[in-house]
């Protein structure tokens, strides 16, 4: 077997110094071939063989030298070795053949060589996968007494390499979330055993000691106060080390606003009382933010926002924002300039870590379709989450409004205690790809000026976003709303409470405000129920645009019983340019009926999706 292989590379040198020497060298044509796959039995088998070959994603390619497509073919042998076991066929291989003639035949490289111009030569594939290997035995050398490994994988499965080697990572993670911060878990050892087609695996561990958290510091702080942060965090001296404590620690310190950058790191080794100091480093935001935003609608012409904020007002990630717009400015029929001014002061932490208080006071003039306004509004809320996605704000808040309506003003002292729930997987603010957002609120009012019965707002709104596209370059975005006023007459509630469709927030396409019931001069009434529905298909078409085709449908009714409105339907197209921060949509949306107060399309930019 030795003296054949040692001719086989005999024959390929003396080869390779013909094709660099001779004159047929200098004769050899570049070879053009096709590959052919045999089937295997297993199509994700097949697959992966078909995209880890270079001979098929350099075919289009310049046609290699005879010598180079031998090397090519034999490369791709060894890669196809590595897809058989990674998919659990250890004994398995796979047979290349060029013209019929395998990889090592010592005439394969002459003929090639030989071969007439522009003949094509033919690759055949064929892979012989063998049985499927199934695991055996998982042993954890080293173990500590007592650690019960994660169930990652199970004696029986297929023996396939991607969860084999992800279970170590795992395993590493669940000894440190036991308090074994300095495990080490060597790579799997598996051991084949032909016969009976199983795999035994191994994974060789070095616990090191059990220890516990030990002194906490930050590093990098220059306005953030390290008490208050230390008991944000929840982490605490003396509790067993984790892991997932850590990560939660820091995620908790990101989540507070002031921080750009937080890297826990625990100490090489632990103190003589086995416990482990942890720092934190940090990098701290600029504490001062400005901000300038700006929308424009045919219906509501330019929204020009701009914003001060104060990141951390006392060293404990409290905020203080400024905001000032002006809006109105451009707009059609009776929507005239106006101004909406606020301030927000926010205290993280507030009472119980994890709520916050949220104090505002906002002074604001609207001139709209349906009435103008000047309100002086002040609030308190608070913020309590129960868990990562779910959160219930609740608090009061004082309304004081002059409002005018078909040519009768009307003061009103309204007294409300707003109350939201709220559910948000969506991963992302301005462009959602996957996930849930939804809230219900609840409204109790009760009006302070005036023979006013008391009335409750309820609203509830979920959107929910699918990506049907790899890299959500194709998402499929749907929402629905949904609201009715108890207690008090369309009239008897005042007309900024009242329901309205119509424009970027509900049904476009078709004038904010226009869609519901009418006074005799076809302006808004407003009601006390409404429900729409937006359902739009988000494309990635080229570079950084897209398109977003959409439709809209809503109703509004004077009686609180949803669906009982007449029903408008608006459609229409989004073009988006993606930026870092989020795209900037351009939507033209045209109404399907007429509806008086309305145009032939409406126009709409802003910065983010439309929700």
């Amino acid at each position: 077997m030795a003296g054949c292989a040692m001719g086989r590379r005999i024959t390929y040198l003396l080869a390779g110094a013909a094709l660099l020497l001779g004159p047929a060298a200098t004769a050899a044509n570049p070879v053009r071939y096709q590959v052919k796959f045999s089937p295997s039995g297993d199509k994700t088998l097949d697959y992966l063989l078909a995209k880890s070959a270079s001979l098929v994603s350099l075919q289009k390619k310049l046609p290699p030298a005879p010598f180079a497509l031998i090397s090519r073919a034999q490369a791709d042998a060894t890669q196809f070795r590595i897809v058989l076991h990674s998919l659990g066929y250890d004994s398995g291989r796979v047979s290349i053949t060029i013209d019929g003639d395998a990889l090592r035949d010592p005439a394969l490289l002459g003929q090639l060589t030989q071969a007439p111009k522009g003949q094509i030569a033919q690759v055949l594939v064929t892979p012989h996968p063998g049985p499927l290997f199934h695991i055996g035995t998982l042993t954890m050398p080293g173990a500590p007494a007592g650690f019960t490994a994660p169930a990652t994988v199970h004696p029986g499965e297929a023996a396939r390499a991607a969860p084999i080697l992800a279970a170590r990572g795992r395993l590493q993670t669940a000894l440190q979330n036991a308090g074994y911060a300095f495990a080490e878990v060597g790579p799997p050892l598996a051991l084949a055993h032909l016969g009976t087609a199983r795999l035994d695996v191994s994974y060789p561990i070095t616990p090191g000691p059990r220890v516990r958290i030990g002194r906490i510091r930050f590093s990098g702080l220059k306005y953030a106060r390290a008490d208050f942060l230390r008991r944000h965090i929840a982490l605490r001296p003396g509790q067993k080390f984790s892991d997932d404590a850590l990560t939660r620690a820091r995620d908790s310190l990101i989540g507070l606003g002031v921080f750009s950058s937080v890297t826990p790191q625990a100490q090489d080794r632990p103190t003589s009382n086995g416990q482990v100091p942890i720092i934190f480093h940090v990098i701290e935001q600029k504490r001062h933010a400005v901000t300038l935003t700006g929308s424009y609608a045919t219906d509501l012409g330019v929204t020009l926002l701009t914003s001060w904020e104060d990141r951390d007002l006392t060293g404990r990630a409290d905020t203080l924002t400024f905001s000032a717009a002006a809006n109105g400015l451009g707009g059609t029929g009776s929507v005239a300039p106006g101004y909406d001014l606020k301030s927000v002061f926010g205290k993280p932490d507030f009472v119980a870590r994890g709520q916050t208080l949220d104090v505002s006071l906002e002074a604001l003039n609207q001139s709209l379709p349906a009435y103008s306004r000047t309100a002086l509004l002040a609030g308190v809320a608070l913020t309590r989450p129960f868990g990562p996605h779910l959160a219930l704000s609740y608090g009061p808040s004082v309304e004081a409004e002059r409002v005018l309506q078909e040519g009768v003003s009307r003061n009103y002292l309204l007294l409300q205690f707003p109350m939201s729930l709220d559910f948000d997987t969506a991963n992302s603010v301005l462009e959602p790809t996957r996930g849930i957002n939804a809230s219900i609120t609840l409204t109790p009012t009760e009006p302070m000026v005036g023979d006013h019965s008391p009335f409750l707002i309820a609203q509830a709104s979920a959107a929910t976003y699918l990506a049907v596209e790899p890299a959500a370059r194709g998402v499929v975005a749907v929402r629905v709303q949904i609201g009715s006023i108890q207690g008090a007459s369309q009239f008897g509630v005042p007309p900024d409470q009242r329901f309205y469709a119509g424009g970027a927030g509900t049904v476009r396409g078709y004038t904010y405000q226009t869609i519901g019931p009418l006074f005799p001069n076809r302006t808004p009434e407003g009601g006390l129920a409404f429900d729409v529905a937006n359902l739009e298909f988000r494309q990635h078409v080229w570079g950084h645009f897209g398109v977003a085709p959409f439709i809209d449908a809503g109703q509004v009714s004077a009686t609180s019983a949803p669906f009982t409105g007449t029903l408008r339907v608006g459609v229409g197209l989004g073009v988006l340019y993606y930026t870092g921060i989020g795209p900037i949509r351009v939507d033209i949306a045209f109404p399907t009926t007429h509806a008086p107060g309305s145009g032939g399309f409406a126009l709409y930019v802003g910065l983010g999706e439309a929700f």
